[in-house]
């Protein structure tokens, strides 16, 4: 599956109903499920003890003041402390359901966010970059916050709600049929639109939601670029897109609402129709002496727990539909194929030691392009030092990432130690190949604790020994408090030559058989960008390695250069071979590499 497609089959969960999104909902949270058998008891009995009051009230006026025999002072007593320990029990009831479904949403929720998130690590990167990194993450925040609120209020709310409706609905119908049928009657225009505005809220929901994604994603890059923001001096340019999504936010939210609006006015109109079609038909049965004062009575209390739990009804399937809105999103995430799919029991380990490498007729093209790297054949013996050189866009970074397996090729095969990447258990990959990228990514964190990244259980001597072995001992000892200096976030409190100082350290201590470095063209000091080479050349001391070169004394310190131009290997060769060949590609490069120099 490409990753245009796996972007479609991310969004596909949209057209999910209801029903069906509840139901692979609960499928990825069992916990969900666990108890709901006794929770529903529980709501069951909530939702009856509702109608204590209005018998009590009836029993107390027909049986107790107006009996045949005059007022019955026992009696009355008698239903006063029945109602009162059924109302103790009812309140007991509720609050152990309310306890229970608290429980279950949230442990089904955190449940749902952890795998979310391990998802979206697991999809290949060409997946990830389909959708902008806010809308990415408000899918795993959140939405996922807006079905924690319905389920742990809302579905609360939902259950007792129609549980009251029901059973005033089954009490009215003994009290008095013809009442009950007004009041029906009443409410009958809300019930029948309910169907019309559910789908038409799912639309305006499902909009909201990809709109907050949006208006994430506006927000946070000009966070993130805050310095280039202000660089160029585009800050107007930047408040106005940020106003754009907000505003369209704005639109699709108050779109939504609006149809709430509705829906609950014609609940408000249907309890005024309920309230006033049983005081009238009431009166009109009590003359007839078809019903009792009582009875009419408790009716009007009846229809207070009928209309309450129809209006709240509505708002919470208001919310349920934002909330089912969110859930799609979550579930589309969850979904969605990761190509790179670990083999996991079944797959190879790797043998420790320097590692062959072979690209067997390799090709790979980004979704909707074109090949990037056509039918490539490389041999690279272990223990080599490889180079692989080329203009800006020729695919030798793309060669890095499908060696390392960040992707995986449209065509062809990438053997390690002559097994094929996609047969290797992740663990034994991640553990044998290393990767440094061109920019070395830091956590806002201690330069120790990004550098434990490269093995977890690593000790402070661990590091410290890494440290001399690549020559760096001296440069952490010069830092304010050493291996425990903070980075800053996005290790934005270091040079750019520090933060590769950091990576090399961090790829020194995970010791990797087979060693890729995308070398960093930011510009850096000469006194450091010396330190980087010394520690460069002990890192891959031992080691294969394949090192995307920006830097004439990486290729010419290499065993072997490749030359890719247009996606293809045009030469391969030691250095002076290669610039010994006049008009050829790698000629070109060094020239251009020696003037810069010389300038």
């Amino acid at each position: 599956m490409t990753a245009l497609e796996q972007g479609t089959a991310m969004d596909s969960g949209d057209e999910m109903g209801a029903i069906e999104t509840i139901r692979r909902g609960v499928h990825f949270s069992p916990e969900l499920k666990e108890g709901v058998g006794w929770t529903l008891v529980l709501a069951a009995l909530a939702s009856v003890g509702q109608i204590i009051v209005p018998v009590a009230v009836q029993q107390t006026l027909d049986q107790g003041l107006n009996g045949p025999d005059g007022p019955d002072v026992s009696f009355t007593v008698l239903m006063g402390i029945g109602a009162a320990l059924a109302l103790m029990v009812t309140s007991w009831a509720s609050y152990a359901m309310t306890r229970r479904l608290f429980t279950s949403a949230e442990r089904g929720l955190a449940t749902l966010r952890i795998k979310a998130f391990r998802h979206v690590h697991d999809l290949p990167l060409l997946t990830q970059n389909t959708e902008r990194r806010g809308a990415l993450v408000s899918r795993v925040t959140s939405d996922v916050d807006q079905v924690s609120q319905f389920l742990v209020f809302g579905g609360l709310l939902l259950v007792v709600s129609v549980g009251q409706v029901l059973v005033a609905t089954v009490v009215m119908l003994i009290y008095s049929w013809q009442l009950a049928l007004v009041v029906w009657v009443c409410f009958a225009p809300l019930f029948l639109s309910l169907k019309y505005f559910q789908r038409k809220l799912s639309d305006a929901y499902r909009t909201v939601r990809q709109q907050v994604g949006l208006m994430l994603s506006a927000i946070s890059e000009p966070v993130v670029g805050a310095a280039v923001v202000r660089s160029y001096a585009v800050e107007a340019r930047t408040q106005a897109r940020i106003d754009e999504a907000i505003d369209e936010y704005k639109t699709a939210s108050t779109r939504a609402q609006g149809f709430t609006a509705v829906s609950f006015s014609l609940g408000g109109l249907s309890a005024g129709l309920a309230n006033a079609g049983v005081l009238i038909v009431g009166i009109w049965l009590g003359f007839a002496d078809d019903i009792t004062a009582g009875k009419v009575l408790a009716f009007a209390f009846l229809v207070t727990l009928f209309v309450g739990p129809v209006q709240m009804g509505t708002q919470i399937l208001t919310d349920g539909q934002n909330a089912i809105a969110g859930w799609r999103r979550v579930i589309g995430i969850l979904e969605t194929p990761a190509d790179l799919v670990d083999p996991g029991p079944d797959g190879r380990t790797l043998p420790r030691g320097p590692i062959d490498v072979r690209l067997d007729g390799v090709t790979f093209a980004y979704p909707g392009g074109p090949p990037v790297l056509r039918d490539i054949d490389l041999d690279i013996a272990s223990g080599t030092r490889l180079a692989v050189v080329g203009e800006t866009g020729s695919g030798k970074s793309t060669v890095a990432k499908l060696v390392t397996r960040l992707m995986d090729p449209s065509e062809g095969a990438v053997l390690l130690d002559g097994v094929d990447v996609r047969r290797i258990a992740h663990e034994s990959l991640r553990r044998s190949v290393v990767l440094v990228p061109q920019e070395g990514f830091l956590f806002d964190d201690t330069i120790e604790a990004n550098v434990r990244y490269g093995k977890l259980d690593a000790t402070e001597d661990d590091i410290l020994v890494a440290a001399r072995e690549l020559g760096l001992d001296d440069w952490l000892a010069g830092l304010p408090r050493g291996i425990h200096t903070a980075v800053g976030q996005r290790g934005e409190s270091m040079s750019a030559g520090e933060r590769q100082l950091v990576a090399l350290l961090r790829a020194q201590l995970a010791d990797p058989d087979l060693l890729v470095l995308d070398e960093a063209t930011s510009a850096v000091d000469p006194a450091l960008e010396m330190r980087i080479g010394r520690a460069l050349e002990r890192l891959m001391s031992g080691r294969t390695s394949i090192t995307i070169a920006h830097r004439l004394s990486t290729a010419e310190n290499a065993d072997e250069v490749v030359v890719v131009d247009k996606g293809r290997i045009v030469q391969r060769g030691p250095h002076a071979d290669l610039v010994a060949q006049e008009g050829s590609v790698y000629a070109g490069l060094h020239a251009s590499w020696v003037s810069q120099q010389g300038s």
